[in-house]
């Protein structure tokens, strides 16, 4: 038990990146479906920094970066050329799957040490010592990421205003909030963790590169924000109980479960569309919660 504890932290951490990402840019009013494609670009590119310059910190990074480069384009088309969002995210992801594949060619079969693990004397030995304080950074700077996301978007000014452009963009347009500056700088950001998500894959997670190595885990992140109803404290949660789902297929023949291995396989899959589904029946939950304006360009009134 132990171990499959200690598995659900470390597979909960890129859930936790990309989605605190997404829900601050769907917070925002904006709608992106690219996340897969950021999360495996970050991925590649994490592992080939620390393959060819052995530094750990250069390599996340460097993965973060790749996230923002490929936010920055979606940011352009979607907000500044005004195309369809969900479109264009699609689209992001498809070239992400490509791109990656052709960047880690030269690298599929290598590996890498992972990443060290933080500890603290004595108390790290102890049974709960090993399930909570024995890992490497990035998880902690996940748990501490969704904590100062929480924070903002309730007790700042910045996050209020943000929140406000979401909620109706033109009304904070007229009460001059510059709306695209924002939506840039959240879409920027949940690029970045999309792109540290990824980099935690290829880094620590598993740490090699493989093709399509996320499995689907920017759509679960995707999910997640909606299973959330865009509260970042929910999302921590959600992201848990989706690890402890994922882990599962791993552990579940392990402890004799009575279950076709195929299934457990699909089981994180047939929970997010479970979950996707429940709440969105629950009408007066994704209003209360849901952005108003995600989704739709904001064109300025003259």
């Amino acid at each position: 038990m132990e171990a499959f504890l200690v598995s659900v932290i470390i597979a909960a951490t890129p859930f936790l990146f990309a989605g605190m990402g997404e829900l601050v840019a769907e917070r925002s009013g904006v709608l992106n479906l690219g996340v897969e494609g950021m999360m495996l670009m970050g991925a590649v590119v994490a592992f080939a920094t620390s393959y060819a310059a052995g530094s750990t910190p250069l390599a996340v990074l460097a993965g973060a970066g790749a996230g923002v480069l490929m936010a920055l384009v979606f940011a352009f088309v979607s907000l500044s050329l005004l195309a369809n969002q969900p479109a264009t995210g699609l689209a992001l992801t498809i070239f992400g799957i490509g791109a990656s594949g052709l960047v880690g060619q030269a690298f599929v079969g290598q590996a890498l040490a992972p990443l060290a693990k933080l500890s603290l004397p004595v108390v790290s030995e102890t049974g709960l010592g090993r399930i909570l304080l024995h890992h490497d950074a990035l998880v902690y700077l996940a748990l501490a990421n969704a904590a100062a996301v929480a924070w903002f978007l309730s007790r700042t000014r910045a996050g209020l205003s943000l929140r406000a452009v979401g909620d109706n963009h033109h009304s904070g347009h007229a009460l001059g909030l510059p709306v695209i500056a924002i939506r840039y700088a959240a879409v920027l950001y949940g690029g970045a963790m999309a792109g540290l998500g990824g980099a935690y894959l290829s880094l620590a997670y598993t740490p090699m590169w493989g093709e399509n190595m996320t499995a689907g885990r920017g759509w679960i992140a995707v999910a997640l924000v909606v299973f959330a109803t865009w509260r970042p404290l929910r999302l921590v949660a959600g992201a848990y109980l989706f690890a402890i789902v994922t882990q599962l297929q791993f552990y579940g023949q392990d402890w004799g479960l009575a279950v076709p291995s195929q299934f457990l396989a699909m089981a994180p899959y047939l929970a997010t569309v479970i979950a996707v589904v429940v709440i969105s029946r629950d009408v007066s939950l994704t209003k209360a919660n849901a952005p108003a304006c995600i989704g739709r360009p904001f064109r300025p009134e003259r």
